[in-house]
Parts: C-alpha cells; sequence; structure tokens
C-alpha cells in the first residue's frame, strides 16, 4: 500500500507530487523504505490534511453531518479524515457541502471548490516543508 493516487506530476519535474504529495525521492525510494521509514511519511500527510481540514470545514448540521459518516467504511477514520471522505464523496455527487452537515471556511457550498481548495493547501504545505528540511540553498 501506498499514498499514490495515481496522479503523479514528479515525472514532470515536480519535487512535490501535487496527487500524493509525497517528494519525488520518497516515491522513488517508496519500496526500498522499512515500514517504519513509510509509516512516518504517511504520518506527515495524514498531519497536514488533518490540519487542512480542521482549517476548512466546519460541522453546522450535527445530525446532518452524524448521518452521512455513519457508512461502514468511514467508521474506523479519524474525524478529521471522515470529514474529508464526507466532502470527498460530496463533490463524486455533485451535492453541496450543506447537505452534509458542513461549511467551508471559503464561504462556498460547492464541495468540489473546497476539495480543490484543501488539496492545493496540501500541495502547498507540503512544498514548503520539502523547500524548508530538503532544498539545498543555492
Amino acid at each position: 500500500r501506498t499514498p499514490c493516487v495515481g496522479i503523479c506530476s514528479t515525472t514532470y519535474g515536480d519535487l512535490v507530487c501535487r496527487g500524493c504529495k509525497r517528494f519525488a525521492h520518497e516515491i522513488v525510494q517508496w519500496n526500498g523504505y522499512e515500514a517504519s521509514q513509510q509509516q512516518q511519511i504517511w504520518a506527515r500527510l495524514q498531519g497536514l490534511r488533518a490540519d487542512v481540514v480542521e482549517h476548512s470545514l466546519t460541522i453546522i448540521d450535527k445530525t446532518c453531518y452524524d448521518e452521512h459518516t455513519q457508512a461502514p467504511h468511514l467508521q474506523n477514520l479519524t474525524a478529521m479524515e471522515q470529514r474529508y471522505e464526507l466532502v470527498r464523496h460530496l463533490a463524486i455527487q455533485n451535492t453541496p457541502l450543506s447537505a452534509g452537515g458542513l461549511q467551508a471556511s471559503t464561504s462556498t457550498d460547492d464541495a468540489l471548490t473546497t476539495l480543490q481548495v484543501i488539496d492545493s493547501e496540501i500541495y502547498r504545505r507540503s512544498l514548503a516543508h520539502y523547500e524548508r528540511n530538503y532544498k539545498i540553498p543555492v
């Protein structure tokens, strides 16, 4: 199992993949990493997503939200993972966020737009992390 989502931009020269948000060297070396190394990468990616989701989405109708997150495949996820997966589901169904009991900090009710904003922010933070920790000053 890898974080890959099948939209790799590192083949086009990106140092951080726009799909999975891993660094290019992590993608190349993934199969050679020990389980503990892979888990560290998973933890970083999940932490980034959780932080962005927490600051991007608010539950405005707890009853409605709870109804949407009762699906069996959402039960073993963290609260922020559930919130993210609900937004993905609403975007696929072309359903507004409010129908899932959510509100975006961007004041849009469009689930797809919200998903794109969240994804862009996760990418931005991954890129900043890469530049802070791996980029060699010229």
